[in-house]
C-alpha cells in the first residue's frame, strides 16, 4: 500500500512540475483569455470551448494509436535524407535591391517561405530554428540550415502565421523579426503567444476565415483550412487555424497552410483568384482518415493547386524535418507524378532558388542526388 502511494505521490509531483514547467517555458506560449476569448467565442467556428472544422476529423481507428507509436519509433521509411541537401544561399545583394513589384518566392525550407509581392515583403510561417520544438535541442532537427540568417534579412512587411504549431511558429524568430518592426497576422487566439513574447499588441492582427486587412494595396485575407492547433498538453484547437489569400494591384498568390483536402480550395478560388502562385503543403502525411483529414496527401495536394485555379504549384511543407509517416522524399515524388497527370505547372527550387512569376523556371530532380550521393 506504501509504494502504491509512493508511486502515485511520484506522478503527481511529475505532472504538477511537468505543468509548471509549460506555465514557465515562454516558449509554449500564451493562454487564451479575457477579451481574447470573449471573441473566439463570436466565431461560427468555435463551439465547447474549442475551434472546430467545418468539416470534422474521422475518429482514430481501434489499435492505431499504438501502431503510430510503434512506427514513429521501429518504422523502416528513409525519413532522412541519406547526404546532404542542396541550399542556396541568399546573398545581400538580393535584399539590397529592394522587394520586386512583380511576384518572387524563395522557399526558405519545410512550410517558410519569403514572398516579394507588387512591391512588399512577406514572410509565411517563418521557422529559422535549428529545431522545430519548445526546447531547443531536442525534438524534430533541421535536415539542411536556412539559405538565410535572421540578422540577414532586410525589414519584413508582414508575416502570416497559419497556426501555433512549432514547425509553424518559431519563437526565437518571431521574437527577432518584431524587434525590426514587422506586423504578425494569425488566426484568432495566436495573439495570446505573441503577446506571451512580448510583441506590442499594435504589430499583430487577428483574423477569422473571411477577414481581410490591407497593408497598403496588398489584401492579406484569411481562408479556410482544415486542421488543428496547440503548443502543450491542454490547449487542443484552443487557437484558430487559418489558409492566407494575398492579393495585390497585379499578383495573387496562396499560402494552404496545414490543412486536409476539402470544397475550401474550390470555394477560395472562385472568391479569391485566379492567382498566379500557390504554394501548398505535400508532406508531413500517415496512414488513415483521421492523419489525412488534416495533412492531406501529396496527390490531394495537386488536386487542391486545380480546385484553386492557380497558375503554377510550388510545393512546401517536406524535406526539411521528420514529422511524417513516409520517405523523406516520397511527397515531392508522388506530387511531380500527380502534376504531371493533370497538366500543373510544378516548380521544384533547391531550398534559397528564386522563382518569379512570368519568368521560366527550370526544376530539377535534385533530391534524386540526394539518394544518390547517399548509396
Amino acid at each position: 500500500m506504501k509504494i502504491l502511494k509512493f508511486a502515485v505521490l511520484i506522478i503527481v509531483l511529475l505532472l504538477a512540475g511537468g505543468a509548471l514547467f509549460m506555465a514557465l517555458w515562454p516558449s509554449f506560449g500564451g493562454k487564451v483569455e479575457g477579451a481574447r476569448l470573449a471573441r473566439a467565442q463570436t466565431s461560427p467556428h468555435f463551439s465547447d470551448g474549442k475551434f472546430a472544422n467545418v468539416i470534422p476529423q474521422s475518429s482514430t481507428e481501434p489499435g492505431q494509436a499504438w501502431d503510430y507509436i510503434k512506427r514513429q519509433f521501429g518504422g523502416d521509411e528513409q525519413r532522412h535524407p541519406p547526404s546532404a541537401i542542396p541550399v542556396v544561399p541568399i546573398e545581400p545583394a538580393f535584399f539590397q535591391a529592394g522587394p520586386s513589384d512583380g511576384l518572387r518566392a524563395i522557399w526558405l525550407g519545410h512550410a517558410s517561405v519569403y514572398v516579394e509581392i507588387d512591391g512588399y515583403r512577406v514572410l509565411l510561417d517563418p521557422v529559422l530554428s535549428d529545431f522545430a520544438s519548445p526546447i531547443q535541442g531536442i525534438g524534430p532537427e533541421r535536415f539542411h540550415p536556412s539559405p538565410v540568417d535572421l540578422e540577414a534579412l532586410p525589414k519584413i512587411d508582414a508575416v502570416l502565421i497559419s497556426h501555433d504549431h512549432y514547425d509553424h511558429m518559431d519563437m526565437t524568430t518571431i521574437r527577432h523579426l518584431a524587434a525590426n518592426g514587422a506586423h504578425f497576422y494569425v488566426p484568432l487566439g495566436a495573439g495570446a503567444h505573441l503577446e506571451r513574447w512580448d510583441v506590442p499588441a499594435d504589430q499583430f492582427t487577428e483574423l477569422e476565415w473571411g477577414e481581410a486587412a490591407n497593408l497598403g494595396s496588398l489584401q492579406i485575407i484569411s481562408t479556410e483550412a482544415r486542421h488543428y492547433s496547440g503548443r502543450g498538453i491542454l490547449d487542443h484547437k484552443d487557437t484558430f487555424w487559418t489558409s492566407w489569400s494575398l492579393v495585390g494591384p497585379a499578383h495573387r498568390a496562396f499560402y494552404s497552410g496545414d490543412t486536409g483536402f476539402s470544397d475550401h480550395f474550390q470555394k477560395i478560388g472562385t472568391q479569391y483568384g485566379p492567382f498566379d502562385l500557390s504554394l501548398i503543403k505535400i508532406g508531413a502525411y500517415g496512414p488513415g482518415a483521421a492523419w489525412e483529414d488534416i495533412h492531406m496527401s501529396a496527390q490531394d495536394a495537386v488536386r487542391a493547386h486545380v480546385a484553386l485555379g492557380a497558375e503554377r504549384m510550388l510545393p512546401v511543407h517536406w524535406g526539411t524535418f521528420n514529422l511524417g509517416f513516409h520517405d523523406w522524399d516520397e511527397p515531392i515524388r508522388l506530387t511531380k507524378a500527380a502534376a504531371a497527370e493533370q497538366g500543373v505547372a510544378l516548380v521544384t527550387p533547391r531550398v534559397g532558388e528564386v522563382v518569379t512569376s512570368g519568368e521560366v523556371f527550370i526544376s530539377t530532380d535534385w533530391w534524386e542526388a540526394v539518394n544518390s550521393a547517399g548509396k
